[in-house]
């Protein structure tokens, strides 16, 4: 990763901690507590693979630049087109606005673009302005071994291996582990998760961590490249 690239994703990181949760900045604090909501799924503090899940191989080589456009979860169906978010004004990550794309995920523009040398760092909301369950609002029930697949501008779709899904309390939120540079292309996914505060904030996040484990691309005749890992265990 570029050290411009590191620096400004470090830059916003103890932000996106304090508002990516229920992202009150963007929607206000009365709108979120007075609405119904739904309950956060519950996932323990670190969720780690077991041994057979760990990647058994080297992964793909890292990719050009390309934006990410789009992304499912199989095991949650969910699919989404992917948007982008930077840093606002105040030096705060971004979120998805209140409007028609309010429950799309969101790529962090400032991170490597999914299949880069890296983290990729895609994030989403847990829940609606008016307490429905949003885009990421299955990532806690994400287990080692699933799959996330992204397809880029460039038409390739990447599959990447979960190997780790982990709730952290904001107070202690690992920003090395989760925005620290990587030896091969990695994925993370981020929204909120745990109970809520006197404010209506939610008080954890939840990331699931991913490594690119096969690419292919429809365009070149249907070549593809794989590596042996093993999707489920």
């Amino acid at each position: 990763m570029a050290r411009n690239r590191a620096s400004r994703i470090l830059t916003g990181l103890g932000l996106l901690i304090l508002t990516g949760g229920v992202y009150t900045v963007t929607v206000g604090v009365a709108a979120r507590a007075e609405a119904p909501r739904v309950e956060a799924p519950y996932v323990a503090s670190a969720a780690r693979p077991p041994a057979d899940v760990v990647p058994p191989m080297i992964p793909p080589e890292a990719l050009n630049r390309s934006l990410p456009v789009a992304l499912s979860i199989p095991s949650l169906g969910v699919r989404s087109p992917v948007g982008e978010v930077g840093l606002g004004p105040d030096g705060q990550i971004e979120v998805p606005a209140v409007g028609p794309t309010y429950d799309h995920a969101a790529w962090y523009r400032y991170s490597p673009t999914p299949g880069e040398r890296g983290p990729a760092v895609i994030e989403g909301h847990l829940d609606t302005p008016e307490g429905k369950p949003s885009v990421f609002y299955g990532l806690a029930l994400l287990k080692p071994g699933d799959s996330v697949e992204v397809v880029r501008a460039d038409t390739k779709t990447l599959t990447f291996l979960i190997t780790e899904v982990a709730r952290y309390s904001k107070a202690e939120f690992p920003t090395e582990a989760v925005y620290g540079d990587l030896d091969h292309p990695g994925l993370r996914l981020l929204t909120c998760g745990g109970s809520l505060d006197s404010a209506g904030d939610y008080q954890d996040n939840v990331v699931v961590f991913a490594t690119l484990v096969a690419v292919s691309d429809p365009v070149e005749s249907g070549t593809s490249e794989r590596t042996g890992y093993r999707l489920h265990p």
